[in-house]
């Protein structure tokens, strides 16, 4: 899985599969014949045809948003590893799945520069903070975060007004589905 730390697991991208016949498939399912649990998995790897599971043929990138890639990567079984599958080099749709990021994040609002700074300042003085002394650190984070809340809240209750932006538009700005969108206002709001 790749992640973006912003976006966390709204944007989390894989290396997808696909059929010859062009389609994805759903997770295979891995029944160990007792049990209530059936194990699923969507690893492009269990895609090679065995254990009941179909054949892939292709990669291409995707995202648990429901982005796919437009590109695709043809899948050489012959030189995947089957004890060590994950090694094989999928950074063609891990490069698609970043250009994907970047465009979601273009769309988003800006954080102004001077707050980007100032943030990088704070972390690289915690950083030293936490080497130094692990309990001011410690003090410091819970300050930030007491005031993230009270931001967050007065954020959310600015916004979530009569004539306030649309749901579409909220959840385009801070680059996550509107239901992510809407939990995390019901979150800051019910926070007073």
């Amino acid at each position: 899985m790749w992640e973006s730390e912003e976006f966390g697991s709204e944007h989390e991208g894989r290396p997808g599969v696909l059929l010859v016949d062009g389609s994805e498939p759903g997770p295979v399912l891995f029944d160990a014949g007792s049990g209530p649990s059936v194990h699923r998995s969507r690893d492009w790897w269990v895609y090679d045809g065995t254990l009941g599971a179909p054949s892939a043929t292709e990669l291409r990138g995707a995202c648990s948003c429901g982005w796919r890639g437009g590109t695709t990567y043809l899948i050489e079984w012959d030189a995947v590893d089957r004890r060590r599958p994950y090694l094989a080099d999928t950074s063609g749709p891990e490069a698609d799945w970043e250009s994907h990021i970047a465009d979601v994040l273009s769309r988003t609002v800006p954080v102004p520069a001077d707050l980007t700074s100032l943030l990088d300042q704070i972390e690289a003085r915690l950083a030293t903070l936490v080497a130094d002394e692990p309990l001011a650190a410690l003090r410091t984070a819970a300050a930030l975060e007491r005031l993230t809340q009270r931001v967050a809240t007065d954020a959310a209750f600015s916004i979530d007004t009569v004539d306030g932006p649309r749901w579409s538009t909220v959840a385009q700005a801070l680059g996550i589905s509107e239901r992510a969108a809407r939990s995390r206002m019901t979150r800051y709001v019910h926070r007073r």
